[in-house]
């Protein structure tokens, strides 16, 4: 496609901003294109010299996309990390959110199983906002 990272970068703060993510968290990404994790609301930078830190790398490459927070829980199928990624296809732009009400948000990730990788999948999940962290809840 077209989208340069920038326009994908705006995006992704503006979706940051409707999630109600620290807003120390957003200038990190906006300045540095840091990345943060959530588990249970609270919030920590992924280190550069991470496996979880090359899985996005290679993970934005191989999509074209780039990842704007991460969750990460343990499930009954497994450990999960899921990105939340604006694509670059712009005209799926307007549903990577695609039911908000109050806190609660149904949108698009990718979910890295890290105990079972062939269950790694596309899709949409919903997170709960809170504190200025989110976290999965379905």
């Amino acid at each position: 496609m077209n989208t340069t990272r920038e326009q994908k970068k705006s995006k992704a703060l503006e979706l940051m901003k409707t999630l109600d993510i620290y807003k120390p968290y957003i200038k990190a990404f906006k300045d540095n294109d840091t990345i943060c994790v959530f588990e249970n609301f609270g919030g920590y930078y992924i280190d550069k010299d991470s496996k979880l830190y090359d899985e996005i790398k290679n993970f934005e490459e191989e999509n074209d996309c780039i990842v704007y927070a991460v969750t990460h829980e343990y499930t009954d199928f497994g450990e999960c990390y899921d990105f939340l990624f604006v694509s670059d296809y712009e005209d799926e732009w307007e549903y990577i959110i695609s039911y908000s009400n109050q806190n609660k948000h149904v949108i698009l990730s990718y979910v890295l199983n890290n105990d079972m990788p062939d269950c790694s999948e596309f899709g949409d999940i919903t997170i709960q906002s809170f504190g200025g962290g989110v976290r999965r809840i379905a």
